[in-house]
């Protein structure tokens, strides 16, 4: 899918609405053949956009085999950017809702997006996702600060 993201909030738009929709491939779009990725979920990290592709695939199969519409808000967003590189630090919240839009659950992740622009488009080339950890019981913290 040939994709042009000509400004750095056309990339997390569309994060954001193929979640929603659950498609693989305009979610993938946005992303670098090369991306490295270290997630907080399954796996420690995903090198190359074949390993991302299995990742968001499963991903998206359990949102739908559970019947779920998942809503992506950005938080404290900031971005910094020259002619080809761009950064961006966030809390990204998802939110679960069932088909009549009822709330069953909502998280927050903290993430960073690496961009770069080629060819007039930016594509992500690295993201990290994290939580902060309780000390007292070892157990990732999901809420909003």
């Amino acid at each position: 899918m040939s994709v042009v993201f000509s400004k750095v909030q056309d990339v997390l738009e569309n994060y954001k609405s193929a979640i929603y929709e659950k498609d693989v491939e305009r979610f993938l779009s946005a992303y670098a053949p090369d991306i490295h990725i270290y997630d907080c979920w399954g796996h420690w990290e995903s090198a190359g956009i074949s390993q991302w592709r299995e990742t968001v695939k499963a991903w998206f199969t359990g949102l739908t085999e559970e019947g779920v519409l998942l809503k992506v808000d950005f938080n404290d967003l900031v971005v910094e950017e020259n002619t080809n590189l761009a950064f961006v630090h966030c809390a990204v919240t998802f939110a679960a809702h069932n088909e009549s839009g009822e709330k069953l659950r909502q998280m927050t992740n903290r993430f960073t997006f690496g961009l770069r622009k080629e060819n007039e488009s930016w594509t992500i080339t690295h993201e990290h996702s994290s939580l902060p950890i309780n000390m007292e019981n070892g157990k990732g913290i999901f809420n909003l600060k």
